[in-house]
């Protein structure tokens, strides 16, 4: 089994970034959306890594693989934003997801975040079950704090309170 590796966002991954997410949103589940909807992709080091947020990437044999974001709003509250992981490697054998999670917590912990609030769509079921199994519980959009950085496609709403 090829060893996963998970690492943050550095300069140059950007178009591989793209490269995971598009096809992933676009084919997968028919979003039309393109990259120039998504601007906080070209500009990760500003959007994310910055504040106490974070952008890790999963990478396996070279190649992006998996990403996540957690965007600082203020108030020691974070956005889990852009979790997405290749086909290839979704499921149990490998375990991105839960190894790109596992990250994003320990950074959560450590940067001293007590919520993380994501959104998503409906049409994300197993999305839905992987958070719910991690610890978000759903919450209604009027619970989410006036910073939340919502996004039109997002009709479902977790939080995750940092122990």
């Amino acid at each position: 089994m090829a060893e996963i590796e998970i690492r943050p966002f550095a300069d140059g991954d950007a178009d591989d970034v793209l490269s995971v997410i598009l096809p992933i949103q676009r084919e997968e589940f028919g979003i039309d959306i393109t990259a120039d909807a998504q601007p906080d992709l070209r500009v990760i080091p500003d959007f994310y890594q910055s504040g106490k947020g974070q952008f890790w990437v999963a990478v396996k044999d070279g190649v992006i693989v998996g990403t996540v974001g957690l965007k600082d709003i203020g108030n020691n509250q974070a956005a889990l934003r852009k979790m997405f992981v290749a086909a290839e490697v979704r499921g149990r054998e490998y375990g991105v997801a839960a190894r790109l999670l596992e990250r994003l917590f320990d950074h959560a912990r450590d940067a001293g975040l007590t919520d993380i609030f994501l959104g998503t769509t409906d049409k994300f079921v197993a999305a839905h079950r992987f958070y719910e199994k991690n610890g978000f519980v759903e919450v209604a959009k009027g619970a989410l704090p006036r910073a939340f950085p919502l996004m039109a496609v997002d009709s479902k709403f977790y939080r995750y309170k940092v122990g």
